[in-house]
């Protein structure tokens, strides 16, 4: 779901007659975002140096997305125009609150407004920007895009990427205590193009190879089939091959009930099939594939670079298939009739939050995308009556979330202050006014114009 936090991008046609055509940009934090120039070329192709760590990547790679969504539409030689944009916001940079998916989604919004799209489809909105993000060297998904796109206000989303993209809201019973979320930041800054190689670039890689790993046990006739995986194949697509193969069936036509039990019965295989607790090396991963080590290096660990002498399948297949679990029952909790009675609201509360406190233990222990901040921003705050708590974002730092009780939230607050913050930080830093954020949930992407100029924000 999305939070009242948000990416802000003014926009204006740049007026210079003549060519080359050029992007302006500008942020009201120039100390830390100082400003920038993009000259577009003839061609319309937009370059990106993903060795260079600018904030402008992120503008460039929304540029870069929608320019090719126009270039299918329009014809090859389409080019942007010139713009000069100014960038605000408030969802903290590498916090885990998604300000990278929130930056290329607004960007590419802002730039097919710019070039005279009337109607911007939000499917395809969602889709070349979960693209476009890639370009900047981070292995992403498609969750956070969607939840900037999609999301509405006071509801949650079910997000389905197969058989296509889709979203469905859910809203939330109403409960005899409110439902609130608490946002925390740990301050731990998590910049995935950074440390992709280690961290989040390396999840990918397990888990891509961990669905081959297990096609090959399983002797998929087949094989995998290419997918929207950032990596071309994905535990999803095993799920699919399998199934289609053993029962005749396709999972994305099956109840959520009989797709639960299909990622029970993956679980158990995963615990059967993939023991090895410490990891497999290349060695053994070559020899379960039959595929030389050069040729899966090239295939996997090329796009998106990675060092690691292990590589943890078993962990990274449990938490996915174990963390789709999860999605499910919460989906089904939050589908339910309405409590009747103080006991079921207080039961159907503890059920959403003990999913989520699952949700981190798994994050910590078995994905291990946690980190000891998180860990104890979680810990205070189930300890001051917070009903669940988990990281969100990619993980190994920014931000984590919570399900307090509308009365136990300045309690909650309180333990964090005290034993958290105050041992990092001065009464006086600054950080302090955002550390901690009161989020019902908010909607998506939007265009406001602004009557009597050439400008829209």
């Amino acid at each position: 779901m999305a939070v009242t936090a948000d990416v802000l991008i003014a926009f204006s046609l740049s007026s210079s007659p003549s060519p080359p055509v050029k992007i302006r940009l500008f942020n009201t934090d120039p100390k830390k975002f100082t400003s920038g120039e993009i000259e577009m070329p003839k061609s319309g192709e937009v370059e990106i140096d993903v060795s260079s760590h600018e904030w402008t990547n992120y503008f460039k790679a929304g540029l870069k997305g929608a320019t090719g969504l126009l270039k299918r539409k329009r014809g090859q030689n389409f080019a942007s125009c010139g713009m000069d944009v100014l960038v605000d916001g408030t969802v903290p940079s590498g916090g885990g609150l998604s300000s990278s998916a929130a930056f290329v989604c607004a960007t590419a919004l802002a730039v097919l407004k710019a070039n005279g799209e009337q109607v911007v489809d939000k499917k395809e909105l969602v889709e070349l920007a979960v693209v476009s993000e890639r370009a900047v060297g981070v292995n992403s998904g498609g969750m956070d895009q969607a939840a900037s796109v999609f999301s509405l206000r006071g509801s949650a989303l079910f997000v389905s990427f197969v058989p296509e993209l889709s979203a469905r809201a859910l809203t939330f019973p109403k409960t005899k205590t409110p439902l609130t979320f608490v946002i925390a930041q740990s301050f731990v800054t998590s910049e995935k193009k950074i440390t992709g190689p280690v961290c989040y670039n390396l999840r990918v890689v397990e888990c891509t190879l961990a669905a081959l790993v297990l096609s090959k046990i399983f002797s998929l006739r087949d094989g995998l089939a290419s997918d929207h995986g950032p990596l071309g194949v994905s535990l999803r697509g095993f799920q699919n091959a399998y199934y289609e193969q053993e029962d005749g069936v396709d999972p994305s036509s099956v109840s959520t009930e009989d797709f639960q039990k299909q990622l029970e019965k993956l679980v158990h295989m995963v615990d059967d099939y993939l023991p090895q607790e410490e990891g497999y090396d290349r060695e053994q991963i070559s020899e379960l594939l039959g595929m030389p080590i050069e040729e899966i290096e090239e295939k996997y660990m090329t796009k998106f670079p990675v060092r690691a002498e292990l590589f943890k399948l078993r962990q990274r297949a449990l938490h996915v298939y174990t963390e789709a679990i999860r999605v499910l029952k919460f989906m089904k909790l939050l589908d339910s009739s309405e409590p009747k009675s103080d006991e079921e609201s207080e039961k159907l509360l503890q059920d959403l939050g003990a999913l989520m406190n699952s949700t981190q233990d798994s994050c910590r222990d078995v994905y291990e995308c946690s980190c000891p901040e998180l860990d104890e921003l979680c810990q205070l705050a189930r300890g001051a009556g917070a009903y669940g708590s988990r990281l969100t974002g990619a993980g190994w730092g920014g931000c984590s979330v919570h399900l307090v009780p509308q009365d136990k939230v300045d309690a909650v607050k309180k333990a964090w202050y005290e034993n958290y913050y105050s041992k990092r930080m001065g009464k006086n830093d600054p950080r302090l006014s955002e550390a901690v954020v009161v989020s019902k949930p908010g909607s998506g992407s939007c265009l406001f114009l602004v009557e009597g100029r050439e400008s829209i924000t």
